[in-house]
């Protein structure tokens, strides 16, 4: 009895333990996943911001020039284009009458004398065989009184002649009037433009067209006063035609100090100008500066626009220097030298001729020194 008592003591004692060591178990399992939770809901730490590598300015390094030795050229420059040596505007000398015919458009080619245009004189021509009529009449008169010259009062034979002698002027200045309103072409050439149409009324000295020998063409370009008077006759020019190259010459013809003076042209009526009108100024090859070159190119067409170039003053073995490596204080002109080490020093210089870059070093510099730029 006493040993069933043990047993089952000592049973119970055990499950005691078991129990106890599984309650320690669960509870510190309990306590990990609790820590492990309470961690998750922390809020998250923030990731340090990686701040960037600030690389201080470098500071630019001024240019450097090396002092040249080259030939110095001085030159004037202006636009102009190929003309014709012969070109002129044609015109009506007639007043208030219309056009009745125009045979010619730009580009034809004309003979001289070709006819261009007519006016309609149809009026004029009837007041002309009215008149021619009454000068038959007045002829028979005058016949009349010359029979009986010798028992007329001189004061009265010479007003009848006086008389007579007007019809005819009438008589023959109608028929010029008729004959002017045929207009036909100075010299052969080429319509380069016509500027009136069938039906318009006329008004004299207005140009009908303009006519011009392209088969004779000369380089033209109008240059500034001030450049002019660096240029002379016989002076080398350059030429750059426009499609066609670069051209040598030299100048032939400087342009009419009076280059607004208007010129006549030649018309069907070849009259001067009248109280009815002015005659027209015509682009005179006056104006211009004319250029001969050693050989004009072929194929070119009057109008092609191109620019001349004449160099007025050439030095060789101008020292020179940009012009960005210039300096100056009040009166004071000097650039700044490289020295071999790297060292620079300030030099006063003496200036001398200046294009659009370059500019001459009288005195101061020699070829192959380093200048420091701006």
């Amino acid at each position: 009895m006493f040993t069933r008592w043990w047993t089952e003591d000592s049973y119970r004692r055990e499950r005691i333990k078991r129990l106890k060591r599984r309650t320690a178990t669960v509870m510190a399992l309990a306590l990990v996943l609790a820590a492990t939770a309470g961690c998750s809901l922390l809020p998250k730490e923030e990731e340090e911001e990686v701040l960037p590598v600030i690389t201080p300015p470098t500071i630019s390094k001024k240019p450097e020039y090396t002092v040249r030795s080259e030939t110095l050229e001085t030159a004037v420059s202006a636009v102009g284009s190929l003309k014709s040596r012969r070109e002129e505007p044609v015109y009506f000398t007639s007043e208030g009458l219309h056009i009745k015919e125009i045979n010619i458009k730009p580009g034809d080619k004309v003979a001289a004398g070709a006819v261009i245009a007519s006016l309609d004189v149809e009026d004029l021509q009837k007041q002309l065989r009215k008149k021619k009529l009454e000068f038959r009449k007045q002829e028979v008169a005058m016949k009349e009184t010359l029979r009986k010259r010798d028992e007329m009062d001189p004061i009265e034979f010479e007003e009848a002649s006086i008389v007579f002698e007007e019809a005819r002027t009438e008589l023959s200045d109608l028929e010029a009037e008729i004959a002017k309103g045929v207009l036909t072409a100075p010299f052969s050439g080429t319509v380069l433009s016509v500027s009136a149409a069938k039906g318009d009324t006329v008004k004299a000295y207005e140009p009908v067209a303009v006519i011009a020998d392209t088969s004779d063409l000369v380089v033209a370009a109008s240059f500034a006063k001030e450049d002019l008077e660096k240029v002379a006759v016989g002076m080398k020019a350059s030429v750059d035609i426009n499609a066609a190259g670069v051209f040598e010459g030299k100048v032939k013809v400087m342009p009419s100090a009076d280059s607004d003076t208007s010129g006549s042209n030649g018309n069907g009526g070849g009259g001067a100008p009248g109280g009815n009108g002015t005659t027209p100024v015509k682009d005179s090859l006056d104006k211009y500066l004319i250029v001969q070159l050693d050989k004009m190119p072929s194929g070119l067409n009057r109008g092609t626009p191109l620019s001349v170039k004449i160099v007025t003053e050439r030095k060789e073995n101008a020292i020179l220097i940009p012009i960005s490596a210039l300096r100056s204080i009040g009166s004071r002109t000097y650039v700044q030298v490289v020295e071999e080490d790297g060292s620079k020093r300030e030099v006063d210089v003496e200036v001398g001729k200046q294009t659009s870059t370059d500019v001459e070093i009288l005195k101061g510099l020699e070829p192959g020194q380093k200048v420091v730029g701006r």
